[in-house]
């Protein structure tokens, strides 16, 4: 299985912004976590990273996966366009967020991802990435996403 994990604005800076929020891991260390634990599980990932919103919809439009991880960060709360992206090339999708958004300023409380991905894993730090690799792994196993 193939799954790209895609990452949204300003993650880029996970490690040095606002710790207290989102910890004092990398996006790089995340990203070595990831690779670890996927090539335990026979699963190859591609990580991608961008502040741009249509780079992260170019990139979901390849559709050279079988499966993804989303952290949209910010886009989270704003992006119809990224949503219908990952709609549109029916490929299932595991959300990601460091921090619990629904417990922070009320604006985060509007998600336009988490109705339409597979399962949701909020507010759990780094490993909520190693627990939707595993979650992905289950369903593969289980013979479906859906």
């Amino acid at each position: 299985m193939r799954v790209l994990v895609l990452q949204g604005p300003n993650l880029n800076l996970v490690g040095t912004r606002e710790p207290h929020i989102y910890g004092s891991t990398t996006l790089d260390e995340i990203h070595a976590m990831i690779r670890e634990h996927a090539a335990g599980l026979a699963i190859e990932v591609e990580t991608f990273q961008s502040n741009h919103e249509g780079a992260l919809i170019d990139r979901v439009q390849q559709k050279d996966f079988d499966a993804a991880i989303v952290n949209a960060g910010g886009l989270t709360h704003t992006s119809v366009s990224l949503r219908d992206a990952l709609l549109a090339i029916d490929r299932p999708f595991v959300e990601v967020h460091l921090s619990d958004p629904s417990q922070r300023e009320p604006f985060r409380s509007v998600n336009f991802l988490s109705d339409v991905a597979v399962a949701s894993f909020v507010g759990m730090g780094p490993r909520g990435y190693l627990v939707a690799l595993d979650e992905l792994a289950r369903r593969r196993e289980d013979g479906g996403f859906r």
